[in-house]
């Protein structure tokens, strides 16, 4: 185990380095000046100059990326242009948000696709069946916004049951909180079901053919305990692959869902960046989006020992 962890650490470091260069790389390929952001439409060429050499862009690009890389192991991510306020703090601050919707989500999701998936596996080619992939399908059809929007027009205009803009951060109360989460929790819930049904479905089907289940029915286990002994566990390891999957990308790809629903979270932080050209945020919060990616599939990867006794770290 301690020499698989160590060839994936160091896999894992070349990886993050790689996503460090394609964040800065991306980032100076955008078009505009974010001096001239900073300065405005009546700064004049020497004032230009003077700030660009403050902030080291008028070194060559490999240069620009070592000092920056310096900072970065320091946790310096430099200053947003728009309130001059260090991006790292933002960054976490607004990270919060998201992370509590996204954990919250994903795990309600994983608790109700992993049994429907295993149960529509078990009545596969029956109406039970037909009916269960044709509601994830479905799900999984329907754009994010579009849904969270019917959500908001049903529970919040119409029913009047939960608040339609606004956000109330937990430490001040928390039931408040909870109710401006609830919606677009349920939103990222309801479309990761469908996701998620149809690989534990899978999963469980092709389980369910093998021999030792077969045995084991044969000796006259009951079929709930060959499901639940026999069947999930070991169908259980690709639907984990794609909760991890799914959980990096939503950590950093939920600006829809939070624009919907007027939530001061990492996505919404990214977007309102890229329209003011702040393009320190922007750069932070993509790197923190691909840092985050690549740290919950090491994880997910770590703990396929403990999921699958079949597998075993050498």
């Amino acid at each position: 185990m301690l020499g698989y962890l160590a060839r994936r650490l160091a896999m894992t470091i070349p990886t993050l380095l790689l996503v460090a260069v394609a964040v800065f790389t991306l980032v100076r390929l955008i078009p505009g000046d974010p001096v001239q952001v900073m300065l405005g439409d009546n700064a004049d060429a020497s004032q230009a100059a003077q700030l660009r050499a403050q902030l080291g862009r008028d070194e060559a690009l490999p240069v620009q990326f070592l000092h920056w890389l310096g900072k970065l192991l320091t946790g310096d991510l430099g200053h947003s242009i728009t309130n001059n306020l260090p991006v790292l703090p933002l960054i976490l601050e607004r990270f919060q948000v998201s992370a509590v919707i996204v954990l919250v989500a994903v795990a309600a999701a994983a608790c109700i696709a992993v049994p429907a998936g295993l149960i529509a596996a078990w009545k596969q080619n029956s109406a039970l069946d037909l009916a269960m992939v044709g509601i994830a399908t479905l799900l999984l059809s329907i754009p994010g916004f579009w849904l969270g929007l019917l959500l908001l027009l049903l529970f919040g205009l119409k029913l009047k049951w939960l608040p339609v803009i606004g956000y109330v951060p937990f430490s001040e109360n928390f039931w408040q909180a909870a109710a401006f989460m609830l919606l677009p929790i349920a939103t990222l819930t309801m479309i990761e079901v469908g996701v998620l049904t149809r690989m534990a479905r899978a999963a469980s089907i092709e389980v369910l053919r093998l021999e030792y289940v077969t045995h084991a029915r044969a000796k006259g286990v009951p079929e709930w305990l060959v499901l639940g002994r026999h069947v999930l566990p070991n169908a259980f390891a690709p639907t984990w692959t794609l909760i991890g999957l799914v959980l990096g990308h939503l950590l950093g790809g939920i600006a829809v869902i939070e624009t919907v629903f007027t939530l001061p979270g990492l996505g919404r932080l990214l977007v309102d960046s890229i329209f003011a050209r702040d393009y320190p945020v922007v750069q932070g919060v993509a790197l923190i989006a691909g840092v985050g990616y690549v740290l919950v599939n090491f994880i997910v990867d770590l703990s396929y020992a403990w999921l699958d006794p079949r597998i075993r770290y050498a």
